[in-house]
C-alpha cells in the first residue's frame, strides 16, 4: 500500500505540472495576442504623434515657451495661448503626449512643498524645449506642417486603389489629378511651403557637413550644388570655404528671386539637360526623387560636368543608404517610412547601397564612399 500511494504521489505531481505548463504555455500565448492588439493599435494611431505636433507648431507653442526663457507652467501656458479654461485639460492631454515623445520636458519651477494639493505640485513643474522643439523654432517648422496638410495627405486616401491598378502615375497624381512637380507650378504657396521645407533640412544638414566633412572638400575649387533650392546649403559651403566657387542650379521659377554672393551664385537650368562644369557635384536629397531611369540621366550630366582635360572632380550625394537587415531600428524606421512618401507622391525610392552601386557603375562611374551622416549618408562617387 505504501509504495502505491508513493507512486500515486509521484504521478499526481508530475500531472500537476503538465497542467501548470500547459496553463503557462495558454497565459503565453494570451500575453502575446495582448501585444500583437497593442502592436497594431499603435501603428493604426500613428497619426495621433503627427497631427499633435502639427498643433503644438501651429499654436506656437515651442515660440511661447522659448520667449518665456524658463520653466513655464501649464497654467502659464494656458493664459499665454488665451484659450478658454474649458480646454485646459485638452492642453495638458496634449502637452503630455508630446512630452512623452521628446518635443517637451518637464523642470521644476521652484521646491516642492508637501503640504500644497496634488493640482498645485503640478505647477510646481513647466515646460522646457529638447532639441528637437528648439528646430521647430526655425528650421523644421515649415517641414512639421508642410506634409501634413491636406495637399500631401490625400494621396495616402487612394494609395490602396492605386496599388490595385487604380489611374495616375503616382498616388498623388490619383489624388490631385496632376504630379507634384506641376501641381507646384499651379500652386506657388505648395510650392513655396515645400521649398521652405527643404531649406530648413538642409540649414542642419549642412551645417554639420561643412564643420564634420571638411575633409571632403579638400583640393575642391569650385562646385554646383544641383537642385539647391533657394541655396541654403551653397550658401553654407561658400561661407565655409570661401575658396570655392559655387553655384546653385535650381529651376527658374526657384532662383528667380534668390541673390548671391561673392563665390556664390544662381544659376538658372535643368539638371536633365546639362550641369556647370565643377570639381565638385552636390546632390542633397534629390536622387530620392527620381526613379532609376532618371537618376542615370543625372547622374551621367554630373559625369559630364565633373571630368576635364586638366581634372577629374566627384559627385558628392547626400541620401539615404537604406539598411533594413542590420541597421539601428529607429533609423531604419524612417527610412522606410520615407521611401514610402516618396512612393506616395513621386516616381523615387530609398536605396540600399547594392542600388545605388548599381546606378553608378551604369552611369559609368568606378568607384564611391559611404560615410553615414544620422539617418542619411553621403556618398562620394568617382568617375
Amino acid at each position: 500500500m505504501f509504495l502505491y500511494n508513493h507512486y500515486l504521489q509521484i504521478l499526481l505531481t508530475f500531472l500537476h505540472c503538465i497542467a501548470w505548463v500547459a496553463m503557462a504555455e495558454i497565459g503565453a500565448k494570451h500575453e502575446e495576442l495582448l501585444q500583437a492588439q497593442a502592436h497594431l493599435y499603435k501603428h493604426t494611431n500613428y497619426y495621433a504623434n503627427s497631427m499633435s505636433l502639427k498643433c503644438a507648431v501651429e499654436l506656437s507653442i515651442p515660440e511661447i515657451i522659448n520667449h518665456h526663457g524658463k520653466p513655464m507652467t501649464h497654467s502659464q501656458l494656458v493664459s499665454a495661448l488665451q484659450i478658454p479654461q474649458s480646454r485646459s485639460t485638452h492642453l495638458y492631454r496634449l502637452m503630455r503626449l508630446l512630452v512623452h515623445n521628446g518635443f517637451f520636458t518637464m523642470q521644476k519651477v521652484h521646491d516642492h512643498d508637501e503640504h500644497l494639493q496634488l493640482e498645485l505640485q503640478e505647477e510646481l513643474e513647466g515646460y522646457v524645449l529638447t532639441l528637437s522643439s528648439k528646430l521647430l523654432l526655425k528650421d523644421h517648422r515649415t517641414f512639421a506642417t508642410a506634409f501634413l496638410g491636406p495637399t500631401f495627405q490625400k494621396p495616402w486616401q487612394v494609395l490602396s486603389g492605386w496599388i490595385k491598378g487604380g489611374e495616375g502615375g503616382t498616388p498623388f497624381e490619383a489624388a490631385h489629378g496632376k504630379g507634384i512637380w506641376d501641381y507646384g507650378l499651379e500652386h506657388p504657396d505648395v510650392s513655396n511651403l515645400f521649398n521652405e521645407a527643404m531649406a530648413g533640412d538642409s540649414s542642419v544638414v549642412s551645417s554639420v557637413l561643412v564643420t564634420e566633412c571638411k575633409a571632403m572638400f579638400e583640393g575642391v575649387t569650385s562646385l554646383v550644388d544641383v537642385g539647391g533650392g533657394i541655396g541654403v546649403t551653397g550658401r553654407a559651403i561658400a561661407e565655409a570655404f570661401p575658396h570655392i566657387k559655387c553655384h546653385v542650379l535650381d529651376r527658374p521659377q526657384v532662383v528667380a528671386s534668390c541673390k548671391g554672393r561673392e563665390n556664390l551664385e544662381f544659376v538658372a537650368g535643368d539638371m536633365f539637360q546639362g550641369i556647370p562644369s565643377a570639381d565638385a557635384v552636390l546632390l542633397k536629397w534629390i536622387l530620392h526623387d527620381w526613379n532609376d531611369e532618371d537618376c542615370l540621366k543625372i547622374l551621367k550630366r554630373c559625369r559630364e560636368a565633373i571630368v576635364s582635360k586638366e581634372k577629374v572632380g566627384k559627385v558628392i550625394i547626400i541620401d539615404i543608404v537604406v539598411d533594413h537587415k542590420g541597421g539601428n531600428h529607429d533609423s531604419t524606421e524612417l527610412q522606410l517610412m520615407l521611401d514610402t512618401v516618396l512612393m506616395i507622391s513621386v516616381d523615387g525610392r530609398e536605396r540600399s547601397e547594392r542600388e545605388w552601386e548599381k546606378l553608378f557603375m551604369e552611369s559609368g562611374f568606378t568607384s564611391y564612399k559611404i560615410t553615414p551622416l544620422g539617418f542619411r549618408s553621403v556618398i562620394e562617387v568617382f568617375p
